[in-house]
């Protein structure tokens, strides 16, 4: 595995199946994978407080889960690059999680 992949491993680990908000950060790196979203159409996706979609969506732009595009209520986020190539990563995170 290579050392960005090994690193993508641990903060993911952390991000979805090491905190609370796990799970919801788990649903919008799902749904982003398919199409990009701006976060009040993940809100509205989710049934979901936009502010509490926001607190996510910093925390996964932060660790550079996410980037975006545009600026304002106008900006769309997408999965990183590191996180597209690196997206089966992801997938054994949330499958042992949701085994448990």
């Amino acid at each position: 595995m290579p050392i960005g992949a090994r690193s993508l491993k641990y903060m993911l680990g952390w991000l979805i199946a090491g905190s609370r908000g796990g799970p919801m950060r788990a649903k919008i790196i799902e749904v982003l994978k398919e199409t990009p979203q701006n976060a009040n159409q993940l809100a509205t996706l989710f049934d979901a407080d936009y502010k509490t979609i926001r607190h996510h969506i910093d925390i996964l732009d932060k660790n550079k889960i996410i980037t975006s595009m545009g600026d304002g209520y106008a900006t769309t986020y997408f999965l990183s690059s590191e996180m597209e190539e690196n997206y089966a990563v992801f997938e054994d995170i949330r499958k042992r999680m949701w085994k448990k």
